[in-house]
């Protein structure tokens, strides 16, 4: 583990005393379960804003290819080696 120092305002850190001591775990490891939760949180809406805006741009242009969904990464890879 990486040691780092942080500051916290006082109201921050007497509710983690407090949680620390009624969940019998210490305030590292509900930091270190805190930053989890924010990087899992912060990944799922990174990725749901990525596949929202994908969809954004289905179907806003003619190409003429029938097999286009089923085909897509052929084309994809053609466009972007041309």
């Amino acid at each position: 583990m990486i040691r780092t120092q942080i500051q916290l305002t006082e109201k921050q850190a007497e509710a983690l005393k407090k949680l620390s001591s009624e969940k019998d775990v210490s305030i590292s490891e509900l930091i270190r379960r805190g930053v989890d939760l924010l990087l899992k949180t912060d990944l799922i809406s990174n990725n749901e804003l990525k596949k929202k805006n994908a969809l954004k741009l289905s179907g806003l242009h003619k190409t003429g290819c029938k097999n286009l969904s089923t085909h897509h990464d052929y084309y994809i890879y053609e466009d972007n080696n041309k």
